[in-house]
């Protein structure tokens, strides 16, 4: 198949804890649901990170680390790269370097997908410290999309319950569950 551009962006959005939830969501997604997936983890600006390799084992798709321009393919995983603020404009990506602030890289993301995607934006808040991504799923909710936060299975719950709390939230479910849901988005 080639490439196409996806018919849903979906941006996921953690911190702490984060890492056992992405796989899993990853294990249980199917690889052809039209959809690119956005990871965006809290990491520390000096990391040296490895989330596209081990992320790269618990899917078929493609897991490539986010650049410059780079357009957004259908089937595709990206992942920040450290030390960056990662926006999309027109199905390709814009980083800022060094990040301007700290643990809002997930609200940033969410905020421009809702503006550039509107009804067709999804917006994911898994494990992780702090309400980064609450004020994402507010946009991404006032442009028509769709939204999701882990369940209770969280191992730190800050994040999806902040977003929980604002009342953004359309779905609350294990990442698991929330792979279901996102097959049966991608058939309408």
């Amino acid at each position: 198949m080639g490439r196409q551009k996806p018919n849903f962006i979906v941006g996921i959005g953690s911190s702490a804890g984060g890492l056992n939830a992405n796989k899993a969501l990853l294990d249980a997604l199917r690889p052809d649901t039209g959809m690119a997936f956005v990871i965006v983890a809290h990491l520390m600006p000096t990391a040296n990170s490895h989330l596209v390799e081990i992320l790269s084992r618990h899917t078929k798709m493609k897991v490539m680390l986010a650049s410059q321009a780079m357009p957004i393919w259908a089937n595709h995983v990206y992942v920040i790269p450290p030390n960056a603020d990662l926006t999309i404009e027109s199905y390709a990506f814009k980083i800022v370097t060094p990040r301007i602030t700290r643990n809002n890289q997930v609200d940033l993301l969410l905020t421009s997908l809702a503006e550039d995607m509107g009804a067709n934006a999804i917006g994911i808040i898994l494990s992780g410290y702090g309400g980064d991504g609450a004020e994402g799923c507010k946009q991404i909710k006032a442009k028509g999309g769709t939204t999701f936060a882990q369940d209770k299975s969280a191992e730190i719950s800050n994040m999806p319950v902040s977003a929980q709390d604002l009342g953004f939230v359309d779905f609350v479910l294990p990442p698991s569950k929330i792979s279901d849901e996102l097959t049966k988005i991608g058939k309408h």
